[in-house]
């Protein structure tokens, strides 16, 4: 892999991927994205150097500490190496303006792709040698849906109130270090069908969480 200064801006890093590498994970993920059985068998036949994978999704606060975090390898095997990993990221990522657009860091034979916004420090992290846009995608679909799922107040109070919602879109958006989704409509929507309450008053339900209450409705009127 063509070695870079350790943090470099993330749309002229794209520039110097392989058209090999770039081919190879994007092949993955339509299969993936076009046929949901393919994910599912994923994991029989799909290798480590032509399937993406993620290894850590990191939500932090302003001052480095954990809101939701979830990883998905065993290079931190113990809590106390992957708080130490977290705080490193974190220092050497401060002082980066990363509250227009994403931004990327080798650290550790990782490469991390990470986005801020207001007191939040979004963070996911791949294998040297994966594909840089596919982790920005996983990036991009987990800040998006954690926006909608917000109604866009991102912050670190509102988000520990829902942290239910931000822990099930870990859920939803990789299995087992594996991407599976990376729309932030589809993530949010599925997230809130997981949590939504089909009694509460219409009134008193996202918009995306009325929609998949008409919709069982419908269902339960149809099967009878």
């Amino acid at each position: 892999m063509t070695k870079l200064p350790i943090s470099f801006p993330l749309k002229k890093r794209f520039q110097v991927s392989t058209f090999k590498r770039l081919h190879k994970t994007l092949h993955c993920k339509a299969k993936a994205l076009c046929f949901p059985h393919y994910v599912k068998m994923a994991s029989l036949f799909c290798y480590r150097d032509s399937c993406p994978s993620v290894k850590n999704i990191l939500l932090l606060d302003s001052e480095g500490k954990r809101v939701a975090v979830k990883y998905f390898s065993d290079d931190w095997p113990t809590n106390g190496a992957k708080l130490a990993f977290e705080k490193s990221i974190f220092t050497k990522t401060l002082k980066t303006n990363a509250r227009i657009e994403a931004e990327i860091m080798m650290f550790d034979s990782n490469v991390i792709i990470y986005k801020f916004i207001q007191d939040l420090h979004f963070f996911v992290t791949g294998g040297d040698d994966e594909n840089e846009l596919i982790l920005a995608t996983v990036l991009q679909g987990f800040f998006d849906a954690v926006a909608l799922l917000l109604r866009n107040n991102v912050d670190k109070r509102e988000a520990l109130e829902n942290l239910d919602l931000i822990l099930l879109c870990f859920d939803e958006i990789v299995d087992g270090g594996m991407v599976l989704e990376t729309d932030p409509s589809i993530i949010a929507g599925k997230v809130a069908t997981h949590t939504m309450d089909a009694d509460a008053p219409l009134s008193e339900q996202t918009i995306t969480q009325a929609w998949a209450t008409a919709r069982e409705h419908l269902t339960r009127t149809l099967l009878k």
